[in-house]
Formats: structure tokens, sequence, C-alpha cells
């Protein structure tokens, strides 16, 4: 069993709060991300989980179990850490069974389970090997062959692909996948990459500043981020956010008026008043407008960004530029005039706190 509960857990370090006050529930099995910028404390909570730093204040229970003062040997957790830590004078299969190793574990039991955690893992031709001999990804799949062969509850990942090249990423993230659906087992997993926590989560926790911003499944976060940081740090490229005004409210419609002067209509929010709010529209809930269409903003265009499939243009906007997403290939150089629709179901309001407005059915 691996359920997680931190509460209210605070870290600080002299007179420096780092962690302030984390809340999170991670169940049984769970895939869960911990995603935020730099220095926002993911790598020093996951630490905590593992016992490498100790909890200035709140609880960490693992299964009911309080484990704050319990030793990281006791806690049937392994940890993955960013820059592998394997043992250049052992073999790989020295390396992955070393654990058992200071068990005391008969040789011919340690022998046949780091076998099949080798060819689960693909390292079968290599585990005479030195690490130096091995590549960057197959040093990662050794790193991990040694965590999972303790059969932990937990296993901790820190930033384990920041390494690799952007193929490599790739097929790692499928063979983490693969080890999460057969060990069953609980994962945490740090980085700093929206992309990654977005394909590998069943539950994300975005942090900022040693705060748990919001916690929600994937998509949950994709469609309703509870304040502009959640919105702009989820998704690619990131939700445009334009200061803008509520104009008026008709029945179900509200009119707002950016800065910018783009008049748009969208269905209304019980108890929304008119005054200043940010406007948030994902890129890819822009398109293109042909001259007989409609189109909620005429602007310029600041760059485009051709990649086959799909262009990303940046536009004027009076301020910072903001960016659609659009199908197809467009070639529009600097200053070509653009109408963009808007799709009103996806936009986002904000107020001047960045707290997201939306009707509490939503």
């Amino acid at each position: 069993m691996g359920t997680i509960v931190l509460n209210q857990v605070r870290k600080s370090f002299g007179g420096h709060e780092v962690i302030k006050g984390a809340d999170i529930r991670i169940e049984d099995g769970q895939f869960a991300v911990f995603v935020g910028p730099s220095g926002c404390g993911k790598s020093t909570l996951l630490r905590m989980i593992a016992g490498l730093e100790d909890i200035s204040g709140g609880e960490f229970l693992l299964d009911g179990k309080v484990m704050n003062d319990v030793s990281p040997e006791q806690r049937n957790i392994a940890m993955v850490f960013q820059s592998y830590a394997l043992y250049p004078h052992m073999t790989v299969a020295e390396n992955i069974g070393f654990s058992l190793d200071l068990k005391k574990t008969p040789k011919a039991e340690i022998k046949r389970r780091v076998g099949e955690i080798a060819e689960r893992l693909q390292l079968t031709p290599y585990l005479n090997r030195k690490p130096s001999a091995l590549s960057g990804g197959q040093r990662q799949r050794v790193a991990i062959g040694r965590a999972i062969i303790k059969e932990p509850s937990v296993i901790l990942f820190d930033e384990p692909l920041s390494n690799l090249d952007a193929a490599l990423r790739v097929q790692m993230r499928a063979e983490l996948q693969e080890l999460h659906r057969s060990t069953g087992a609980t994962i945490i997993y740090v980085t700093h990459d929206q992309v990654e926590a977005m394909t590998l989560a069943d539950q994300i926790v975005v942090l900022k500043d040693g705060q748990v911003m919001q916690t929600n499944d994937p998509i949950g976060l994709y469609k309703e981020p509870e304040n502009t940081f959640v919105a702009q740090f989820i998704g690619s490229p990131k939700m445009n956010l334009f200061p803008a005004k509520v104009e008026s409210v008709a029945g179900d419609v509200v009119r707002i008026r950016t800065d910018a002067g783009w008049p748009i209509d969208l269905p209304a929010i019980e108890g929304l008043r008119a005054g200043p709010v940010q406007l948030g529209i994902r890129p890819e809930s822009l398109t293109l407008a042909a001259p007989h269409e409609p189109a909620e903003i005429e602007t310029r265009t600041v760059l485009s960004e051709r990649l086959g499939m799909e262009t990303y243009i940046s536009f004027e906007t009076g301020g910072e530029p903001g960016i659609a997403r659009v199908p197809g290939d467009h070639s529009l150089p600097s200053g070509t005039p653009i109408r963009l629709a808007v799709d009103p179901s996806a936009c986002h309001i904000f107020d001047n706190d960045g707290r997201a407005i939306r009707s509490q059915s939503a």
C-alpha cells in the first residue's frame, strides 16, 4: 500500500520558509506529478517524503502512519535521482542488486531478481557493463531497476529525464507509464516540464513559491485553472491574458471589452459585475477568420512560426504580444493584418488578484 497524505507540511532552512503548509493527498497506486518553476519547492517536498530532509512542521503519513521521524530505510520508499547516482566501479547487475546484497539476500535470489528486472527494462545485454559504457537512457533504466528491485510501495522520481535528448525523453515517458502499470506502485514524479506532467500524471500538484496552487487531474487543470498562474503554466503555448473590463451584462450574455478595444461576448456568470478583469484565451481557442466570417479580434502579426501541421501566430495587443495556435501552414510576415475568431465557451475570466471567476455550477 502507498497512500500518501501531507497535512500542513512545512520546511524551513534557517529563518527562510521554503514549503509553506502543503496539503496533498495521493492515493495508493496513483501516478502523481509535482510540477512548477525552478525554486518552487517540488524537489524539497520529494526529499521530505523520502526522509532525506527533516520536516519542520505538519505531518507526513504513509498508509495512515505518521512518518516524520521514521528513517529513510524503514519507509519502503525508493528514489530515482536526476543524476542517476550509479556506482561507477560496479557492473549493471551489481548496481541493480546492490540493495539486496546489503540485506544479505542469497546470491541465487539476487541473480534471479536482477535478471527479471533487467528483462523488464531491456537491460539484459548490458548486465556485465559498467555505467561508463552505457547511454544516458540505459543509465536511467539501471537507476530505475535499482529502485524497483526493492519492491517499494512508493517510487520517487526527481526530474529523471532532464539529462536526456528530446527523442529519448518521449521513449522514457512511455517506459515509465509501463513501469507504473506493471508494478502498481504509487509514483511521485518531479518535473518543471508541464508536457511531462500532462502526459504521465493521474494527478498533478502545481507548486509556486513553496505553496500548492492547485491539485487536479491533467484535463481538469487545463479546463478549469483556479488562478492565472496555473492557467499559464499548464498548456503550451501558455494562455493569453488580456486586461479587460466587463462592459455589460444582459440576460445570459456578458460583454467584455479588452484594453485593446476588442469586444467579446461570453456566457454570463452569476454575480459578475461591471469592472476590470483579466480575460484568458488559450492559443488553440483562436482561429483565423476569412474576410466574410465574423471575428472578435482585428490586429496585425508580430511573428509567425511555421511548424508544418500548425502555425503559431504572435499578434499585436497593445502590450505583450498574444499568440494563436492555428492548424495548417500559414506564411504571415510581420505586420500582416489578421482577423481572429474567439471560441466563447473556452474563455476564462479572472479577477485582478488572478483568481478564476466562474459560475458555481462549473
